[in-house]
């Protein structure tokens, strides 16, 4: 089905551009919202994505579904980072802010008691540098070197941006217990 929209859009069929863009505007939505938590901004990037996508398709090497998701899914990670980049939003938290973020810590937080959709908002929460290494080290499943290429850092930055992020959240959902 996917690799005839496929080939439909090769062939300049717009009806197949639509077909795709309504198959998969969802997911790629959650992925971009991941990124960008502001709305009008991630419509912005979502629309800048489907154009990279569209317009790379016709030399995009298509091997299968999962593949061709996994592509799009890459899009819009890097136009988000792109966007965010842009906007001098990845502001990495250092580490005297970080203390202060996480003063009153206590014992882990119960994870079985929180729901994906909960997880997810307070994920959007976090400070951007935090969200940004999370994102791409849990959904994306980069390394930490890969991050640090990315986003211009050093490894050990990643390293310790996630490490803080994984203690925020924590606290943040030690705090929706309450």
């Amino acid at each position: 089905m996917v690799e005839r929209l496929v080939e439909r859009i090769r062939n300049h069929d717009q009806r197949a551009m639509s077909e795709l863009y309504q198959r998969y505007v969802g997911a790629l939505t959650s992925v971009c919202y991941r990124y960008v938590p502001s709305e009008s901004d991630a419509k912005d990037v979502l629309q800048n994505s489907f154009v990279k996508i569209f317009t790379a398709l016709p030399t995009f090497d298509y091997r299968d579904e999962p593949s061709f998701k996994n592509w799009m899914v890459k899009v819009v990670v890097n136009e988000s980072l792109h966007f965010l980049r842009g906007h001098k939003r990845i502001r990495l938290t250092d580490l005297h802010e970080a203390d202060k973020l996480l003063a009153d810590e206590g014992e882990q937080p119960d994870m079985e008691k929180i729901s994906a959709e909960e997880l997810h908002r307070l994920i959007r929460e976090l400070p951007d540098g935090y969200r940004t290494v999370v994102n791409l080290y849990v959904f994306e499943g980069y390394s930490h070197e890969q991050i640090a290429a990315l986003l211009g850092i050093k490894e050990a930055t990643s390293s310790s941006q996630f490490y803080y992020a994984k203690r925020l959240l924590a606290k943040k959902i030690r705090n929706l217990k309450r």
